[in-house]
């Protein structure tokens, strides 16, 4: 259809609720575009906000009354504010930004000149592209990405697997909605309205072309507060009954009475919206609503969704950041029968104790499961049967085994021989062929563990050059032969990995022991004066040498860049063997974060903690082969300090840190709570009475934020100067949810537990979920929600100490205290090395 000259080429709908602080560059993103602005028109409609909104879009307005219109509503949400936008709107097309958001200079030039050179387009879709405020960086991570290789012209019936569900980001035909009296539908909140309409305009559309354009992008803004993730709609009960009622359902609904069939376009639609939940419950970061009737009300319609889809052709070519058991879930969780995976996954061999790790799906009830070396049955070494649950229902279950591998390894599932793959997916066989064991695994000498092809990297230049030249000098074999290397962390130390170097230091000599940390920090200094050479600088030259030589690393840590560093993976391939010491005793479900990738050995310090790692039902894909039962290694140095005749004169405070904090963060709900315990004067009387200094012991990662605060009559110190003296002088511990509390508990201090905000941490806000540890039912102190609350529990900790059931759950939780984890650490690395008997 040829641009109408009497009408403004775009509209552009903007509804605006309390984006003061952002509005600024949304104006200017607008105002600075290319094309001709007379034939834009801008309505922005201001949802009642509270802040100074209105005013600057009334600023706005009276600059550019050519331009731009504005309406005002009470709040009403903001489909209903683009209904009051859209029945206003005059355009061709129309455009629904948010405010909070800006796009390129070229956007609406770009989409002009598309629309004009393919004027069968009913829709136009832009790049979305994630900018994060906080650093200013702009990145193309939006999961759909892969839709916008380059401009086209898409047929949603013939590009089935290609959709598009933004409003913000989309152009609309509006004789197109004014004909179908399309508008948004506001009981579908607090998400997905986007997609219902975009949806319902594409299923009254002759055919569905959608332009994808590549060339310009929508830059979606990701606030530096944090703010989707604290006040996210995983939290918001309608998101698990109303979105499924008037959203999913109700779209298939009009599908079928329009179309007499669900496009295949939408199923894919439809399957993204449902992995995005799984998606979410796992991702870590996003709070979650907790098993009730809402997620018993979702599973339902999930459900019942499902059984309306060809599963078959939609989830294998369903990406979009998901992982296989997102699909498995999808595809089989809600299956009445039974389903066991086809394949098995030759995972990881490890040569030196003739073990390989082997993995498989299934759904239902444990199969009937058989290991052969050829004929012989053999028993696993270690197994276990891990779940998988969202939203409290186990949806997929995976069967762990360490077994003897040998070229006639064989799997049985349910008596059939499932085929052994390598990798998925993978060329399939029944059995593991000589050839795949000697050049896949090679020589155990090769310490070899990766059932992959190795792929020695060629540095060319810098330091890794220097480091790949220097690592193959006899002097350096000689120097680092058999090293283990122990780290912390890389700016600091005083933490499991210094514990057990000073073990091995003083009761190993034979072991070739290297501390790392970061040069010029005040470990640095104090170790590099007390073990000289043998404390490396993290980032140098040495150290690249010397990782290049490990066999066992041994860290505080569990990120990739401390276990497989990219300074190392360029000149040389990895092989040492890496056991995480942990931080501190897992109480939360962190099993998205902490795989088995690249994990040898990981320590564990309680009975319940190891199960919770190892055991049968965990979603860890530990084993008992993985998960050592030896504490933590600087329980030994605090149990040293607390049994020193020095007296109890601290009140210790120490919270752990929130993902979402700034270091600015002075204004948050986090210091304001934090703060008025700190600062009431109950306290201060129960400190002054008791002759005890408050002391705070900040998680590193907040030190900068404490740094901003003033808080009078407070000791400060840092996690750098070592938490046993500090933890043994302590009358009393009061925290949130750290593990120092397990520190506290194991030298008999007793605990309370400040936790104001569990229902955003331990639903997945922070890093994990709530876990097997239950705070109320297994901690060691009592849990409390609001300031007064937790003044009077310290007064009677103070009062009364550790007393029943507290002490109890203390000796159950650490039934032998002996002052040898760290030397426990030492044998169970040891004996990983040792040939499985």
């Amino acid at each position: 259809m040829a641009p109408d000259a009497t009408r403004p080429r775009f509209t552009v709908v903007g509804a605006v609720y309390d984006v003061a602080a952002y509005l600024p560059d949304f104006i200017a993103s607008i105002e600075g575009q290319d094309f001709d602005l007379a034939r834009v028109e801008v309505v922005m409609v201001d949802d009642g906000s509270t802040d100074d909104s209105r005013a600057v879009l009334e600023a706005w307005a009276a600059r550019r009354p050519d331009l731009v219109r504005v309406l005002h509503q009470d709040n009403a949400g903001q489909g209903a504010a683009r209904n009051a936008g859209l029945a206003a709107a005059r355009g061709e097309w129309v455009t629904f930004p948010d405010p909070d958001d800006v796009v390129d200079p070229g956007y609406l030039s770009t989409v002009d000149t598309f629309l004009s050179e393919n004027p069968e387009t009913v829709m136009v879709a832009t790049h979305r592209v994630i900018w994060d405020e906080a650093s200013g960086a702009t990145t193309n991570s939006h999961p759909l990405r892969r839709l916008f290789g380059y401009d086209r012209l898409a047929d949603l019936d013939v590009v089935e697997s290609s959709f598009h569900g933004s409003a913000p980001a989309a152009f609309f035909e509006l004789d197109v909605i004014r004909a179908h009296d399309l508008a948004f539908d506001t009981r579908i909140r607090p998400n997905f309205e986007d997609g219902h309409f975009c949806s319902s305009y594409l299923l009254r559309c002759e055919r569905p072309l959608v332009g994808f354009l590549a060339s310009t992008r929508y830059h979606y803004r990701k606030r530096a507060d944090k703010s989707s993730s604290l006040q996210g709609s995983m939290r918001d009960p309608r998101r698990y009954t109303d979105v499924f009622e008037f959203g999913y359902v109700a779209i298939l609904d009009d599908a079928e009475r329009l179309r007499g069939r669900i496009p295949l376009w939408l199923q894919h639609f439809v399957c993204y919206e449902l992995l995005a939940y799984l998606v979410a419950h796992d991702v870590g970061r996003v709070p979650v609503i907790e098993p009730g009737p809402e997620t018993e009300a979702y599973h339902r319609s999930v459900g019942a969704i499902l059984a309306r889809l060809d599963l078959e052709r939609v989830l294998p070519r369903l990406e979009f950041g998901s992982q296989p058991a997102h699909r498995i879930a999808l595809a089989h969780g809600y299956a009445e029968q039974a389903w066991r995976d086809e394949v098995a996954l030759v995972e990881t061999v490890d040569a030196e104790q003739q073990l390989a790790r082997v993995r498989y799906w299934f759904t239902g009830d444990e199969p009937d499961e058989r290991v052969h070396n050829g004929e012989v049955p053999t028993a696993p070494r270690h197994a276990k049967t891990r779940d998988l649950a969202w939203f409290g229902r186990v949806l997929v279950r995976e069967r762990v085994l360490w077994v003897r591998y040998a070229p006639d390894l064989r799997v049985s599932v349910d008596g059939r021989w499932v085929d052994l793959v390598f990798e998925r997916p993978a060329t399939a066989t029944t059995r593991v062929q000589p050839r795949e064991v000697r050049r896949l695994t090679g020589s155990p000498s090769r310490r070899d563990r990766q059932l992959v092809a190795r792929v020695q990297p060629t540095p060319t230049e810098g330091l890794a050059l220097a480091a790949a030249r220097r690592a193959a000098r006899a002097s350096s074999r000689k120097r680092f032969a058999d090293a283990w290397v122990l780290v912390d962390r890389v700016g600091a130390a005083a933490d499991n990995a210094e514990a057990v170097f000073r073990q091995l230091r003083s009761h190993h000599p034979e072991v070739n022991a290297w501390f790392v940390v970061a040069e010029g920090t005040h470990d640095w200094q104090r170790l590099r004066g007390e073990f000289g050479r043998r404390v490396v600088a993290h980032g140098s030259l040495t150290w690249r040498v010397l990782m290049a030589h490990c066999v066992h690393l041994l860290s505080s840590q569990a990120d990739a860049a401390t276990v497989r560093p990219a300074e190392i993976t360029e000149f040389t391939e990895p092989l040492w063997r890496s056991t995480f010491l942990q931080r501190g005793v897992i109480t939360e479900d962190l099993a998205t974060w902490l795989g088995a990738d690249h994990i040898d050995l990981v320590v564990t310090s309680t009975p319940d903690e190891q199960a919770w790692l190892a055991g049968d039902g965990s979603p860890y894909p530990f084993t008992t082969k993985e998960a050592q039962l030896t504490g933590l290694p600087r329980f030994d140095r605090l149990l040293e300090a607390a049994q020193r005749p020095e007296q109890r004169d601290l009140l210790v405070v120490a919270p752990t840190w929130r993902r979402w904090l700034r270091p600015d963060a002075v204004d948050s709900d986090f210091v304001r709570h934090w703060t008025a315990l700190l600062t009431a004067p109950a306290l201060a009387e129960e400190c002054r009475s008791r002759g005890l200094t408050l002391t705070l012991l900040p998680h590193p990662e907040l030190e900068e934020l404490v740094g901003r605060l003033d808080l009078p009559g407070v000791q400060v110190l840092r996690y750098d100067d070592g938490t046993a003296g500090v933890i043994a002088r302590a009358a009393a511990l009061v925290t949130d949810y750290s593990s120092t509390a397990f520190d506290a508990a194991y030298v008999d201090r007793p605990v309370v537990y400040f936790q104001f905000d569990a229902d955003v941490v331990l639903t997945g806000g922070h890093l994990g979920r709530r876990g097997r540890f239950d705070h109320a039912r297994d901690g060691f102190g009592p849990v409390t929600r609001s300031v007064d609350e937790t003044v009077a529990a310290i007064s009677a900790a103070l009062e009364k100490g550790l007393v029943p059931p507290y002490s109890d759950r203390v000796a159950a939780a650490f039934p032998q205290r002996d002052g040898q984890c760290a030397e426990r650490v030492v044998q169970a690395v040891l004996r990983s090395t040792q040939r499985d008997a």
